[in-house]
């Protein structure tokens, strides 16, 4: 009885005659190098196509559909991210998580290998992205060690934990096994090719129409923001939808350890930080490009995120002729974000904390608060202004909220609108028409 051809759809890593052609490609590419040195990845894609092609030809394993994925499988294996760049192609996820599966310390050997991914905030396994049974620790490390050479950066077993990008900017973290217990682990935030808009974090839930105009007038005004959240909670969205109400003509700079930002004006310089390399030379920091920037004229700054010793540079920028400018910062809430920022900023100077205080409450007016809530969902759950003419002290009464969600009730519940909406007409903001019906319509829906 002829043996049943695969199809698409049924080509999977561990099929025998899969195995065998892996085989038959290794010893391909391995001539093929020996004869006319390292190929192109395209050449070695083309390699791969036209062996299982010949195979196929010779033995009619499987039919068309069949013979381009597994094209494609053994391609990704080779040139791309193993079974990992399946779900890129994919599109639509927001983060690809691959686990350990569990290694066997006297054989080396992992078991099966849990993948999830995140759509809209939700974790969905999927079984059918699958490892090589008898290589999936070693097909791992691979794929680490592959995003670690596009990086020019070192992963080893004494350097074994990887941050790094891809080529789309999605950014990478890896640590490898035996740091990593149950076997080598790989979390990639997938860089969204589309730009949010504000109007779709409307649509989403994650602010209302007059939360929007809120920010617009507050950047418009050229206030100096921070939104706090944690991992995963939509900071950087955020950052970039605020970005699109900068006006046109101004000069924006934008610092980032790796490029997130995706920002609509023309007079616009993205720089992003760089690791040392190998030899521990060519290291670019974020408070050595948030120096650079000072001395570049921006309008405005946009740094990805604060964590560490450039906080001191972003203070000083926001006090400095550049307000209006953004960052984000891990924090559960307003109340946390200036003692956090305190911190940051000694890392790199022993400054008194009064004089940290002091110069946090000349330079920041307002914390956007954002947040994973139930089901994934991320939400605004506070808009905080800076009380006029305070001194920090770590006081969590430093910010006055506007607008806070309450998740008992569901609800937003607004404040009194700031006195300063009443001076948006003489910036030529809002008319004064519009500020009353703004008024008016917060205090209907509060």
């Amino acid at each position: 009885m002829p043996e049943h051809k695969m199809t698409a759809g049924e080509a999977g890593p561990n099929d025998p005659r899969v195995k065998a052609l892996r085989e038959r490609v290794k010893e391909e590419l391995a001539a093929q190098t020996a004869a006319t040195g390292n190929a192109s990845p395209d050449a070695i894609r083309a390699m791969i196509a036209e062996t299982v092609a010949t195979v196929n030809r010779a033995t009619g394993f499987a039919d068309e559909g069949g013979e381009a994925e597994i094209a494609q499988m053994l391609a990704d294996d080779y040139v791309g991210l193993g079974p990992i760049e399946r779900l890129i192609r994919e599109g639509g996820h927001s983060e690809i998580m691959v686990n350990g599966g569990g290694v066997d310390r006297a054989t080396g050997r992992e078991g099966a290998v849990p993948v999830y991914v995140e759509d809209e905030g939700v974790l969905t396994p999927r079984p059918d992205v699958v490892f090589d049974d008898e290589d999936a620790a070693g097909q791992k490390r691979r794929i680490v060690e592959r995003i670690a050479s596009m990086n020019d950066i070192v992963v080893n077993d004494e350097m074994p934990i990887l941050d790094a990008s891809l080529y789309d900017g999605s950014r990478v973290h890896a640590v490898l096994y035996p740091v990593s217990d149950f076997g080598t682990t790989i979390d990639i935030r997938v860089f969204s090719k589309e730009k949010m808009t504000i109007d779709q974090l409307i649509r989403f839930g994650t602010l209302t129409p007059n939360m929007a105009r809120t920010l617009k007038a507050l950047v418009l005004a050229r206030c100096n923001i921070i939104v706090s959240g944690g991992t995963g909670s939509g900071k950087t969205t955020m950052l970039n939808c605020l970005s699109e109400f900068f006006p046109a003509n101004e000069r924006i700079d934008t610092i980032e350890d790796t490029r997130e930002l995706q920002l609509k004006q023309r007079h616009w310089n993205a720089y992003h930080s760089r690791r040392a390399n190998g030899e521990g030379a060519g290291e670019i920091t974020i408070r050595q490009l948030l120096q650079g920037s000072l001395r570049n004229r921006p309008d405005r700054i946009v740094v990805g995120e604060c964590r560490g010793e450039e906080t001191l540079e972003m203070l000083q920028a926001m006090q400095s002729g550049h307000d209006g400018s953004l960052t984000t910062l891990h924090a559960n809430g307003p109340e946390e974000v200036v003692p956090r920022l305190v911190m940051m900023v000694r890392y790199g100077m022993e400054l008194p904390v009064e004089i940290i205080e002091t110069q946090i409450a000349s330079a920041l007016d307002l914390v956007v608060q954002q947040d994973r809530v139930g089901g994934g969902k991320r939400r605004i759950t506070q808009i905080a202004m800076r009380h006029v003419g305070s001194r920090a002290g770590g006081s969590a009464g430093f910010f006055t909220p506007i607008v806070r969600w309450d998740r008992r009730a569901g609800a937003y519940f607004w404040g009194a609108l700031p006195d300063w909406i009443d001076d948006l007409p003489y910036l030529g903001i809002a008319s004064a028409e519009e500020v009353e019906a703004w008024r008016h319509s917060v205090q209907c829906c509060s």
